[in-house]
């Protein structure tokens, strides 16, 4: 899109996918391996180093320390924002020591529509026309986004 810049690291991948392969049984393996994949393929320079996370994480305190790794990769990738559901495990006051801050996904995209809706509908009718089994509408990927937990953004994107 131009308005942010998209790190994660396998640590971080693994983690998701996991979470994924939980929650939906069904999914097929390879189709997550080959999403996974792609979304590498789709972010240039998007894969903070695992050996730099893992020797940083000691020196990190979030209450819950399984989720060091991931304020580890934010602090590495130069990230001023995580981009999270879980807010409570990343505490602002943790957070700021080193300029960064935790956002709910919804606040996340209403901020980069703030700076510019105009890119913002055209990213989601590129996303939309990406969809071709089954294809999805611009007005269906809105409410898709609504159903999942993203009810400010999709209202936004609905104007």
């Amino acid at each position: 899109m131009g308005l942010n810049r998209a790190r994660w690291s396998e640590l971080i991948l693994d983690e998701v996918f996991d979470s994924i392969s939980k929650k939906q049984p069904g999914l097929d393996a390879n189709k997550l391996a080959r999403t996974r994949k792609l979304m590498c393929q789709a972010v240039p320079d998007c894969l903070v180093e695992t050996q730099a996370i893992q020797t940083l994480v000691p020196a990190l305190t979030l209450p819950d320390p399984d989720d060091r790794h991931v304020l580890a990769a934010a602090i590495l990738a130069g990230a001023q924002v995580i981009v999270t559901t879980n807010l409570k495990d990343f505490p602002p006051d943790e957070l700021t020591k080193f300029r960064i801050e935790a956002k709910h996904p919804d606040a996340f995209l209403q901020d980069i529509y703030h700076l510019d809706g105009a890119l913002m509908h055209q990213a989601v009718s590129e996303a939309a026309a990406a969809y071709k089994n089954p294809p999805m509408t611009v007005g269906e990927l809105v409410e898709h986004l609504d159903s999942k937990g993203l009810p400010i953004s999709a209202s936004l994107l609905r104007r």
